[in-house]
């Protein structure tokens, strides 16, 4: 079976520059499982716990095929990169996916350790949230450890509530509504226009 692209939103790419090395933004591509094999393969043990919430040595293919295989309204997934030496290595991944109910979406942050402290989480998660918004998405919804300090201030300051999961001991929860972006859109030109 041979996936298929449907509607690449390459409005989403984006060039920032961060510690003087140009770093591309993009929409993931199914032909990236071996960059994102790489990607989780070079987080430290405690990065993967905290990503996936469990100790994962190495994602299992379907995993990874479940990953890159997006349709990028549904699930949408980002990756951050740079070129070394003629090489694609991903530094930071972030995505959402929606479940059975279509108005929340659940989301997740990567950045690899070097690139953290940098504001590429903050970008990834602004980018995602003002696309999940305009895919129809009302609130964004995920998981961490109670010792993830990165991803609680990451989330504290992009107006997530955070509160202890009722399921899981040591996991918070963290959500956030988000604002019907085609009527703020529209609502701030109204008064341009007259």
């Amino acid at each position: 079976m041979t996936y298929e692209i449907h509607r690449y939103p390459a409005d989403l790419i984006d060039v920032v520059y961060l510690r003087g090395e140009r770093v591309v933004i993009r929409p993931i591509l199914p032909q990236d499982e071996d960059l994102t094999t790489a990607f989780f393969g070079g987080l430290s043990a405690a990065a993967r716990q905290q990503r996936f919430l469990s100790a994962m040595r190495s994602l299992p293919p379907g995993l990874v095929k479940r990953l890159t295989q997006v349709d990028y309204t549904e699930h949408l997934a980002l990756v951050a990169e740079v070129f070394r030496d003629g090489r694609e290595t991903v530094i930071a991944e972030a995505r959402y996916a929606r479940g059975a109910d279509r108005s929340e979406a659940e989301f997740a942050v990567s950045v690899a350790e070097p690139w953290q402290g940098l504001g590429l989480a903050r970008l990834l998660l602004g980018k995602l949230s003002e696309r999940a918004a305009l895919s129809g998405v009302r609130r964004l919804v995920g998981e961490t450890l109670a010792t993830n300090e990165r991803m609680l201030n990451l989330a504290r300051s992009a107006g997530f509530v955070i509160t202890r999961s009722l399921e899981v001991r040591g996991v918070m929860h963290l959500e956030k509504t988000l604002a019907s972006w085609p009527v703020q859109r529209s609502a701030a030109a109204t008064p341009a226009a007259a």
